[in-house]
């Protein structure tokens, strides 16, 4: 039985339902046919065989598509893939909930489409994890833009326009250069009517510079797909553009398809020229990590940081493959999964405050710890997650990743370390700016669930400090009068803040409670028990290593004991 190609189309089949349905019927039916796409991806985890021996594609199926050219329709698992395929079924939906009142319902077709291009998307990437054909998964890695595309341009906020474009262009920049690459590779190959396989690839003897040549087209589509400084610029825009469950899915699974194909394909059928690029690609990972950073430390925006603290995690991920030991590919491939759920965890809690304050400004925040205390508790779990506190997942793929490194390449894993200090400044400042610190123009106060600012340029305060809608409103028109003489005088900082916070700000309520939950669940899990993800992900990291032809160096401490013997 197609098991692959089946799991595949539920979510196909229900993006057409989506679009046939009611207008409130849209959501209910994309939640549950994501959450049957979820069931069956566990399924085949429950059945999938962890046994070292077992390390050959599992659940695979092929079909001649275009024989001529060596095309087969193939698809298959490993460990990596499935772990991969997992996270995405597990994300789809919870992005589903989370838009649940995102999306305006309004005119039929815009409501729906975008819970049916969510879906196509899910389609998409079980397809480009699970693709064994080298052209069927360029097919599958270049469809991914179109849905992508219009959820961030139809339904995006500002900007979205040159946000969707530029993410357009450097997508198909990427993407010719590898179509490029993937047409040689057929000509490079045994040839046939399935020439395209990876399996028929791996282990070729090429010419080196041929071969060299081949892996530059792939990495740098892969790259750009990850992203990697320098061409990660499209990112920031994109997630701050789209809508947070569009930017979840945008970082927490499609560039993890970058990560995915330098393992699966610069890897297995490229290992002498991934040794080639070893040292340059170590250096643009450690680039990637510190300036990362720096950048999310001195961003304003959320989404942005967000966004600029993924670039330095992919730089993490990126550097654990290219150590090329066991235990940094695992803890590289296990950095994908809790990036995946960490990362979406902030993206969705940033949007639920950008919601109740209608600005994504850190500047604009400040003391809402104390009226959002649920909120605040969960962004700081996610945020210690996503600066690798001991206790979740992130501290586990992270010290993996570092101890591999530290391996092969200790004086790269030292200089790697400087991001980890500053992953813990920019989550720990963005914390304190938002929920602790104090709110901009006066003080942020509480009664009775109703929140106001404590600002004596408002003027009168109602009783136990909340501000009347007349005060607010003054104050509001005072704000304006005084940016349009500030803009008028030629001052720089010319921003208008928001209003004073007026009426009651309520806390998680049950539906975001549904969606934060289950991934804080998540990446605690993974930081108990990795060896749930390890087990399955360990037999394809070995399979990998002894088609690149390197093992794991032989322990320092082991070597001089056997010498002194």
């Amino acid at each position: 039985m197609p098991l692959l190609t089946i799991l595949g189309l539920v979510p196909l089949v229900g993006a057409l339902v989506v679009l046939l349905a009611g207008e409130r019927m849209a959501r209910i039916l994309a939640l549950v046919f994501s959450l049957v796409t979820l069931a069956g991806s566990l399924w085949l985890w429950a059945m999938f065989d962890t046994s070292p021996a077992r390390q050959q594609f599992q659940f695979s199926e092929a079909y001649p598509w275009i024989p001529q050219w060596g095309v087969s329709y193939a698809l298959g698992l490993d460990g990596m893939a499935l772990a991969m395929i997992v996270m995405a079924a597990i994300l789809v939906p919870i992005c589903i909930l989370a838009a649940w009142h995102d999306v305006p319902m309004t005119g039929g077709r815009r409501h729906r489409g975008y819970f049916a291009w969510m879906l196509v998307l899910e389609t998409l990437m079980i397809g480009v994890f699970a693709a064994t054909d080298v052209f069927l998964f360029y097919v599958f890695f270049e469809a991914m833009l179109i849905p992508v595309y219009f959820l961030i341009n139809n339904y995006g906020g500002e900007n979205r326009g040159p946000a969707a474009l530029k993410f357009l262009l450097f997508s198909l920049a990427g993407g010719l250069i590898m179509l490029v690459a993937v047409i040689a590779v057929y000509f490079e190959g045994p040839g046939g009517a399935d020439g395209f396989l990876v399996s028929r690839l791996t282990g070729l003897q090429m010419n080196s510079v041929v071969e060299n040549l081949l892996f530059v087209g792939f990495f740098i589509a892969f790259a750009v797909k990850a992203p990697m400084w320098p061409v990660h610029t499209w990112l920031p825009d994109a997630a701050t553009a789209a809508r947070p469950a569009t930017a979840v899915l945008l970082v927490g699974v499609l560039d993890k398809v970058g990560t995915y194909g330098m393992i699966r394909f610069c890897l297995q059928m490229f290992p002498n020229a991934s040794q080639w690029a070893t040292p340059v690609i170590l250096g643009l990972a450690l680039v990637s990590i510190i300036y990362g950073a720096i950048l999310a430390i001195g961003a304003n925006d959320m989404m942005r940081l967000i966004a600029y603290t993924s670039v330095s995690h992919f730089g993490f991920i990126v550097l654990g493959i290219f150590a090329m030991t066991s235990v940094s590919m695992s803890g590289s491939v296990l950095y994908m999964l809790n990036h995946g759920f960490s990362t979406a965890a902030l993206f969705l809690l940033a949007g639920m405050l950008v919601a109740r304050h209608e600005s994504k400004d850190v500047r604009d925040y400040g003391g809402w710890q104390r009226v959002t205390p649920l909120l605040a508790g969960s962004f700081l779990i996610a945020g210690l997650s996503g600066m690798a506190l001991p206790g979740v997942g992130a501290f586990i793929s992270e010290f993996l990743v570092m101890m591999g490194t530290f391996q092969r390449y200790p004086i790269v894993a030292a200089i790697s370390s400087v991001g980890i200090i500053l992953a813990a400044t920019y989550i720990l400042v963005l914390y304190l700016r938002v929920f602790t610190g104090p709110a901009p123009g006066g003080r942020l106060v509480e009664h009775d669930g109703v929140v106001s600012y404590d600002d004596p340029r408002i003027g009168d305060h109602a009783d136990h400090g909340v501000a009347t809608q007349e005060s607010a409103g003054a104050h509001a028109a005072h704000m304006s009068t005084t940016a349009e003489a500030a803009s008028t005088s030629g001052a720089v900082d010319t921003a208008v803040r928001p209003a004073p916070l007026v009426g009651r700000v309520p806390d998680l309520v049950g539906r975001e409670k549904l969606v934060v939950v289950p991934l804080i669940a998540l990446f605690l899990a993974l930081g108990f028990f990795p060896r749930v993800a390890l087990d399955v992900i360990d037999p394809a990291v070995t399979q990998t290593l002894h088609l690149v032809g390197v093992t794991d160096p032989a322990p320092a401490v082991g070597a001089q004991n056997g010498s002194a013997k």
